[in-house]
């Protein structure tokens, strides 16, 4: 799982990422709202923690713009504001939880871990992409004149990943950080994966394809 920090305290900020990092996630940290809005956008983490009063963009203004922009990534506010007024409009914007400051290690891990569980809960069953569709309980894909075809765990987690967001490019770090957090794989294998799934597309006659974009990664979209 990866997550994104954004915080303007940089000493707190660096030592979430230690605890976070500590717990199997993998984290990136930014330290004011317009990187946390640029970061967030690459719709490459599976949640976000939020400081609200942040320099750029506040925290409530990145909210905002993601949601605007039907990025349906989890949310949590980390912020020294406890008003009441400031956790509706919170909530009301789409956050998915509120954590003031000062707050238990053990709590914040706590609410991530029950955010990201939410995250798949409201995931949907199946993914799209022209007549191609992946079935996330079977770990299968298929067309709609097409035999299923079982993909492997890793195969599947690719998939996944591409068909989240149709013409979003992944890149090859993302996919690293990801599917081979264990650091044994040399980064030649996502080509071997993706040279695989092409085959398999090609086999269903899918009307997408998975596309190569120089230096930056993959994407899959239909085909033209």
């Amino acid at each position: 799982m990866r997550l994104l920090i954004a915080d303007d305290e940089i000493e707190l900020a660096n030592a979430l990422v230690a605890i976070l990092k500590h717990s199997n996630y993998t984290v990136d940290a930014v330290y004011n709202g317009t990187d946390a809005l640029d970061y967030a956008l690459s719709g490459e983490y599976d949640g976000i923690i939020l400081d609200i009063m942040m320099p750029g963009l506040d925290g409530m203004e990145v909210l905002k713009k993601l949601r605007e922009k039907g990025f349906s990534t989890p949310v949590l506010f980390l912020t020294a504001k406890t008003e009441v007024d400031d956790r509706i409009k919170g909530l009301d914007l789409g956050a998915d939880d509120y954590l003031p400051k000062p707050f238990d290690m053990g709590e914040l891990l706590a609410r991530v871990r029950a955010m990201l569980r939410r995250k798949a809960d409201f995931s949907p069953a199946n993914l799209t992409c022209g007549n191609l569709t992946l079935d996330r309980a079977g770990f299968e894909i298929y067309t709609d004149s097409s035999e299923k075809i079982r993909l492997s765990g890793r195969e599947f987690q690719m998939m996944e990943m591409l068909m989240e967001n149709p013409g979003r490019i992944v890149s090859v770090d993302s996919f690293m950080d990801h599917i081979w957090s264990d650091g044994d794989a040399d980064v030649n294998v996502v080509w071997v994966y993706i040279s695989n799934l092409r085959k398999k597309l090609t086999s269903l006659n899918a009307s997408c394809e998975i596309k190569a974009s120089r230096g930056l990664g993959y994407s899959i979209n239909e085909r033209a």
